[in-house]
C-alpha cells in the first residue's frame, strides 16, 4: 500500500495562494466541465438547523487527471459569535486509477476559500468589462476580502466599496483590503449606495432574502453571486434575471436546485427545463459572453466539485515539489 501524505493548513497556505496560477487552475476546471466527460455527482448536503449549520460533500472526476478529490465542507454561521470561523473542513485526494487514498488536506476550508475566490476572478475575466475599475463587495468575511483581491488580479480595480449589515465590520474589512491591495476602499451599510457607480458587484453572504435589488444595477455592470449554495439562500432579487442581458452559471443542473436560478424559476422568470449558458462554455468559446459594454451580466456560482479536484491537485503537486507534509504508512 502506498504512503499517505498528510498536509496541514499552514503547509498548504505556504504553497497555495490566491494568484494568477490559482485562477488559471480553476479556469481550466470550468473548461474541462464544458468540453470533457467530467463526472460530477450532485452535492450531498446535511442541514443542522439547530445550530445554523450545514455540511456539503462535493467531488468530481476529470478525465486525464490522475487524482480526484472528495471534499467535506461544514459551514456553521453562528460560529463567529463563539470566536470561531464559519467554515472549515478537509479534502481527501484519491488515485483515479486505483481509488487508493493519496493525501489528506487538512485545510480547514482554506482551499475552498481560494478556489471560490478564483472562480470569481474567472467570472470577471470573461464577463466584466475590460475597463471595470470600481467594485462593490457585499459581505465582510474572508470570502468578501478574497473576492476583491481576485478582481484586482484580472481587472484594473482602483476603488471599491464593501457593504455589511454591521458597519463596524464593513469598515474594518475596508481598512484591511485597502492596506493589502493598495487601493481606496470605503464601507457602507446601504446596499443601493454600494451599487452606485459599481462596474462589478459581488455578493458573498449566506443571505436568505435578496440583499441586491434589480433596479440598483446599472447598464454595463457585471454581477457575480457567490453565496447562494443552498436552496434557502438568496442574495439577488430574482427580477435581475429578467433585466440581465446575459445569465451564466457554473452548472445548470446544480443551479436549478440551488443558486439564484432556483429563485428565478420559483418566481416564474426562468424555465426550469431550459439549458442555461455555463461559464465553462464561455471560456471554451462555445457560448457567447459579454458582447457589449452596456450589457448587464449575471454569473451564478454555487461551487462545483470540479473546482475542488482542481485546487486539491494543484496543492498536492506544489507540496510534492517542496516536500511539504508528513507521510504515514497506510
Amino acid at each position: 500500500m502506498p504512503n499517505i501524505r498528510i498536509l496541514t493548513e499552514s503547509e498548504l497556505r505556504n504553497v497555495v495562494t490566491l494568484d494568477l496560477d490559482a485562477i488559471k487552475c480553476v479556469e481550466e476546471a470550468f473548461h474541462a466541465l464544458a468540453t470533457q466527460d467530467v463526472r460530477m455527482p450532485p452535492i450531498l448536503r446535511l442541514d443542522i438547523e439547530d445550530h445554523n449549520g450545514e455540511v456539503d460533500v462535493k467531488t468530481a472526476y476529470v478525465p486525464g487527471v490522475d487524482s480526484f478529490a472528495i471534499k467535506i465542507s461544514p459551514g456553521f454561521f453562528d460560529n463567529p459569535k463563539l470566536g470561531l470561523p464559519s467554515v472549515n473542513g478537509l479534502m481527501n485526494l484519491f488515485s483515479a486509477k486505483t481509488g487508493l487514498l493519496e493525501a489528506v488536506l487538512l485545510d480547514n476550508g482554506y482551499l475552498t476559500d481560494i478556489r471560490t475566490a478564483a472562480a470569481g476572478g474567472v467570472a470577471a475575466r470573461h464577463l466584466a468589462r475590460k475597463d471595470a475599475s470600481h467594485a462593490a463587495i457585499f459581505g465582510t468575511g474572508v470570502q468578501a476580502r478574497l473576492q476583491l483581491a481576485a478582481l484586482a488580479l484580472v481587472r484594473p480595480i482602483t476603488t471599491a466599496t464593501i457593504w455589511g449589515r454591521d458597519i463596524a465590520r464593513a469598515e474594518k474589512a475596508a481598512r484591511d483590503t485597502s492596506r493589502d491591495l493598495g487601493i481606496a476602499v470605503s464601507a457602507t451599510d446601504d446596499g443601493k449606495a454600494a451599487c452606485d457607480g459599481a462596474d462589478i458587484v459581488v455578493t458573498t453572504t449566506p443571505a436568505r432574502s435578496p440583499i441586491v435589488q434589480a433596479d440598483w444595477i446599472a447598464p454595463g455592470t457585471h454581477v457575480t453571486a457567490m453565496g447562494s449554495d443552498a436552496e434557502h439562500k438568496n442574495e439577488i432579487d430574482p427580477a435581475l434575471f429578467a433585466r440581465a442581458d446575459l445569465y451564466v452559471c457554473d452548472s445548470t443542473a446544480q443551479c436549478r436546485i440551488l443558486g439564484e436560478l432556483h429563485h428565478a424559476i420559483d418566481a416564474g422568470l426562468a424555465n426550469a427545463n431550459s439549458r442555461q449558458t455555463e461559464l465553462g462554455q464561455v471560456i471554451a468559446g462555445s457560448a457567447m459572453g459579454r458582447s457589449d459594454a452596456r450589457q448587464i451580466t449575471l454569473c451564478d456560482l454555487t461551487g462545483t466539485g470540479v473546482q475542488d479536484t482542481a485546487i486539491a491537485t494543484l496543492a498536492r503537486q506544489r507540496c510534492d515539489a517542496s516536500n511539504a507534509g508528513t507521510e504515514i504508512v497506510s
